[in-house]
């Protein structure tokens, strides 16, 4: 099953506590909303996509611990984004100081913060082309690195401020550059 869009303009234009509230009373299904204010249904992963993308967030998540710098983030959390979408990448950090600036309410629900840092693993429901468009949009709204990673062709799309995206074909590890100093992700238990 794809991604299912659904253009609600014409019943409703949906506030952002509307757009909680419906998240919150469908919590068995995943929703994001694009720029345009457009209902996105993503559909369940499975197994083996839900194992892998587990096993990015331990990764960044136990480099985030012993890190301190920032906090992590799993592919529940969605956050909305300067250009008015509501986006859920795989795994993502915010640097601390970016973070505590936000109040405890902007905390609780979507925070309105775009992270410094993504992950999106591209699952078999996920269409490539949608995909890459997703990355640019968390660059042009203030990611500072993202990561892309095709498991069927076994390559990596590094996105970056500023610069071309640079393709790598079957990496052993990726690193968190300049954003995460020291971070590496393992990708041999994710191929």
């Amino acid at each position: 099953m794809n991604a299912l869009t659904v253009n609600l303009k014409s019943l409703i234009e949906m506030t952002d506590e509307q757009f909680f509230q419906l998240c919150q009373n469908n919590r068995e299904l995943r929703f994001e909303r694009n720029a345009n204010g457009e209902l996105i249904i993503m559909p369940p992963t499975g197994g083996e996509t839900g194992n892998r993308n587990g096993r990015i967030t331990q990764q960044l998540m136990n480099w985030t611990d012993a890190d301190g710098t920032g906090i992590a983030f799993d592919s529940s959390t969605c956050f909305k984004l300067l250009n008015g979408a509501d986006r859920s990448p795989d795994a993502s950090w915010i640097k601390l100081e970016r973070w505590d600036a936000l109040t405890d309410e902007e905390k609780q629900k979507f925070p309105p913060i775009c992270p410094d840092f993504v992950i999106e693993l591209l699952s078999p429901s996920d269409s490539l082309k949608t995909t890459q468009e997703k990355m640019k949009e968390y660059i042009d709204n203030g990611v500072r690195l993202g990561i892309l990673i095709n498991r069927k062709s076994r390559q990596v799309e590094i996105y970056r401020q500023g610069k071309e995206v640079e393709v790598l074909d079957s990496p052993a590890t990726v690193s968190g550059e300049d954003v995460l100093k020291g971070f590496v992700l393992n990708l041999g238990m994710i191929w």
